[in-house]
């Protein structure tokens, strides 16, 4: 057995997987070893793709996921993604193969620490066939315990040397949830006894806590959000907002701006989850809950941090409340309008579809209407966005995945595909402006490959559509020609539909009905939205 192999099987048992990737000679060694253990292998046609794609699935698996690269190029190429996945803390290992030290004109060579760093990944390195398994071990219990996103880099030289015989590898168990102190529990405590008008709004750390905030809540009389990237963690509870910042609907946030009391669980309160601070009142208090020191107080000034995991300061503040409850910001009117007005509806707009054109928000509520509950929306980034990540609804937080930490377009075909594959069971929904979808087409063939019942919703105004309604002047830059996105789904092999007028979408709902045999491309002619709603207001950070 040779190291690369070793490496391989290591990771297969300590429950990695699966890897993604696009193999080539570096990498081709490592990438059959996996396979041969049983890890499942999903051949992308971008080293890009496969980063994203690994990305999602891991954020929609709770898995520590692979991606499987060639040294230099194949890892550059996968950059984007890899900043994305650190960037958002997701637990990810990019194997990667390194020219040999000893070759320091290798037309490959490139400082891939370097590259690792400025990304904000963790560089690591299989450095001998003695160290091999300790090596690997590390950056597994890294990805996994401290939640990053690790580079490790197989030097050619050190892969094709013989391993030592593989003894059983010991388990990396996950790291048991830290408790918060008993008086940053009292101070919690004491925050929301005084508080008549409390908001929750839990965000990526509170994930998998939605049972305890919930409890406490209840025992509060809070309201409940989420920011993107936990949406539907409070699906179905009558007193959820849904999304809060950019996203909210006018009367979500309206509540929020209302509340005498904002607590975040596990949720940074960056600018836009309160939209640059205007969401939270000029009285309000603020607390925050999070896994890590520097990250209270961050982005907003907090009266109380608590450092905990989000389930166990939940359920310690509510032992520490002693039984006490009250109805706070909760009544049988308020619960009434939000059953009514909390999500975004035909109320809250006027279509202005023409017969040429559809209302990107007509689409957007349709579809929410024809497609089946168990879903799992990824959204790329664009002018577009606001409307499927407001207007469709998710079964839960596993049913929305938001690549947008680095806020890339053209992440959003790969995003799709890692989520369909973490969550079998659900149709997968990709929601992409033109531009981005044009950025990654090439992933079509791999969502056709993998036999996936993908739809892919692209809402095409021939734009970049955030910079034409951000700017003034020439647009020609960010201005194209039509194009026949739905003739280009159908030459991957991808049925293809074009999308008008809302009778448009009764294929779509015959592709629903259907075996779902391939991908469905929805080449959805929107009307010019003269800038989103939220568009404005994340252009602040500009």
């Amino acid at each position: 057995m040779i190291v690369a192999e070793a490496v391989g099987r290591v990771l297969a048992e300590l429950g990695a997987g699966p890897v993604f990737g696009v193999v080539g000679s570096g990498n081709f060694h490592v990438t059959n070893a996996l396979r041969a253990a049983g890890v499942a292998f999903h051949a992308t046609r971008h080293e890009g793709g496969a980063a994203t794609a690994a990305d999602a699935c891991a954020r929609m698996s709770g898995r520590v996921a692979l991606v499987s690269t060639h040294q230099g190029c194949g890892l550059t190429n996968a950059v984007t993604g890899i900043g994305e996945a650190a960037k958002s803390r997701t637990p990810l290992i990019v194997l990667t193969a390194e020219s040999p030290a000893a070759d320091p004109l290798n037309n490959f060579r490139i400082d891939q620490d370097a590259l690792a760093h400025a990304v904000g990944a963790v560089a690591e390195r299989v450095h001998s066939p003695e160290t091999a398994v300790a090596d690997t071990v590390r950056a597994y219990r890294t990805a996994l315990h401290e939640r990053r996103t690790v580079v490790l880099n197989l030097p050619l030289d050190v892969q094709a040397m013989p391993a030592p015989p593989l003894e059983a590898v010991e388990p990396v168990p996950a790291p048991p949830a830290p408790e918060p102190d008993a008086a940053s529990v009292a101070e919690l405590a004491a925050l929301l006894a005084d508080a008549e008008r409390p908001v929750f709004i839990a965000g990526r750390g509170g994930r998998g806590a939605a049972a305890e905030i919930r409890a406490l809540a209840d025992a509060c009389g809070a309201l409940l959000a989420t920011s993107a990237v936990a949406h539907g963690l409070f699906h179905g509870d009558p007193w959820a907002l849904g999304i809060s910042g950019g996203f909210a609907s006018p009367l979500a946030a309206e509540l929020v701006r209302d509340a005498d009391l904002v607590v975040g669980w596990g949720c940074a309160l960056n600018r836009w989850t309160t939209r640059h601070g205007k969401l939270i009142g000029p009285g309000a208090r603020l607390a925050q809950v999070d896994l890590e020191a520097s990250a209270i107080g961050a982005h907003q000034p907090v009266d109380v941090g608590v450092v905990g995991d989000a389930a166990a300061t939940a359920r310690a503040v509510l032992a520490e409340l002693g039984g006490q409850r009250k109805s706070g910001y909760r009544s049988p009117a308020l619960r009434d309008r939000i059953a009514a007005r909390a999500r975004w509806s035909a109320a809250d707009f006027r279509d202005e579809s023409t017969p040429d054109l559809i209302d990107p928000r007509t689409l957007s509520a349709e579809l929410d209407r024809i497609l089946p509950a168990e879903r799992v929306v990824s959204v790329d980034s664009g002018n577009f966005m606001g409307y499927p990540s407001a207007f469709l609804d998710v079964p839960d937080e596993f049913g929305f995945c938001f690549t947008q930490a680095f806020q890339s377009i053209g992440l959003g075909l790969a995003t799709a595909i890692g989520a369909a594959i973490a969550q079998p069971g659900r149709l997968p929904v990709a929601a992409l402006g033109d531009g981005g979808f044009h950025m990654a087409a090439q992933e079509l063939d791999t969502a056709v490959r993998l036999g996936l019942p993908l739809l892919v919703v692209v809402y095409n105004d021939a734009a970049y559509g955030a910079e034409v309604h951000h700017f003034a002047g020439d647009h020609t830059t960010v201005r194209f020609p039509p194009t026949d996105i739905a003739a280009i789904g159908r030459g991957f092999g991808c049925a293809g539909v074009t999308v008008r007028t809302v009778a448009d979408l009764r294929q779509v709902s015959e592709w629903l009905t259907g075996p779902r045999e391939k991908p469905l491309v929805v080449d959805a002619k929107i009307t010019d939205d003269g800038g989103s709603w939220w568009l404005a207001e994340a252009f602040h950070g500009h």
